[in-house]
């Protein structure tokens, strides 16, 4: 897997040297290196409760064991979130027993009807509430409880031309074939890396970290080097196929992609997006 540099700031004075990276993954990214391993930072997350729903699930929600690696990529999301950049989580860290807990929860058992929406937009009125006490249903769910783990991952520069088009209020330039150089790629990087830096150290975030559910709010830290580390749990055990994250290569269709997990030693490591252990 290609990295961004970790290297100081007056490493900038070098001419990043720009690889056009050729994988599977959904997105096509533009990495500079700079003689230097990947920047990875540590959050540190944790909360009451925790639901990583199994997709096999139909009805009650049962969790994972751990954290997927698209739960923990939102984590790092939630504090900063650009559409030129993407985050890859490398490893995760269990800090606390897995624990589980019964819970039974009032959920709404349906959505808004877009036919409602449509004809609201057009005729400039219409009924789009929806009354909880007629659509309110009781589910059990089998949950996480007191989670505590130790997120690693890092960001990487997509190509402009992936992204751009999507979000032109978002762009500053238009996309043509000049942008392939991004001779300001250095500064824009830096410029990421201390707006995260920046706001994980003061708990800062776009919106509020959660564990899978919107009502399960995450608790998050930036681990710095001269933090306390402490151990993750002894245990080892299969966790068997686990979600991964979604693939928007087709954005009518996306496709779910899972891979092989293994605790081991209270770590479970995520293989890159373009890793033969991941298969869709």
């Amino acid at each position: 897997m290609s990295g961004l540099y970790a290297g100081n700031v007056s490493s900038l004075n070098e001419k990043p040297k720009i690889l056009q990276i050729s994988c599977n993954a959904p997105f096509k990214y533009l990495v500079p290196k700079i003689g230097g391993e990947m920047k990875v930072y540590c959050l540190e997350v944790s909360g009451n409760f925790a639901c990583f729903t199994r997709p096999e699930m139909k009805v009650e929600r049962v969790s994972y064991d751990v954290i997927t690696p698209s739960a923990a990529r939102a984590v790092f999301e939630a504090i900063l979130w650009k559409p030129a950049i993407c985050w890859q989580v490398c490893k995760i860290e269990v800090l606390s027993p897995i624990r589980w807990i019964n819970l039974r929860r009032n959920e709404v058992g349906s959505v808004a009807s877009r036919r409602n929406i449509e004809g609201a937009m057009k005729s400039g009125m219409g009924q789009l509430g929806m009354y909880v006490e007629d659509v309110r249903q009781q589910r059990a769910g089998l949950f996480l409880r007191d989670v505590h783990y130790r997120i690693h991952a890092s960001f990487e520069l997509r190509d402009p031309s992936s992204h751009k088009p999507s979000f032109p209020h978002l762009s500053k330039r238009t996309v043509n074939s000049d942008e392939i150089d991004m001779n300001d790629d250095p500064n824009q990087t830096v410029k990421f890396m201390t707006m995260f830096e920046r706001r994980a150290s003061k708990g800062q975030c776009v919106n509020q970290p959660y564990l899978g559910c919107r009502e399960f709010a995450a608790d998050f830290r930036l681990v710095e080097a001269e933090d306390p580390y402490p151990e993750p749990v002894s245990e080892t055990r299969e966790l068997g196929y686990m979600l991964y994250d979604m693939d928007y290569r087709n954005p009518a269709d996306p496709t779910p992609r899972f891979f092989r997990a293994r605790l081991m030693n209270g770590v479970v490591d995520v293989p890159a997006w373009d890793s033969e252990e991941v298969r869709g």
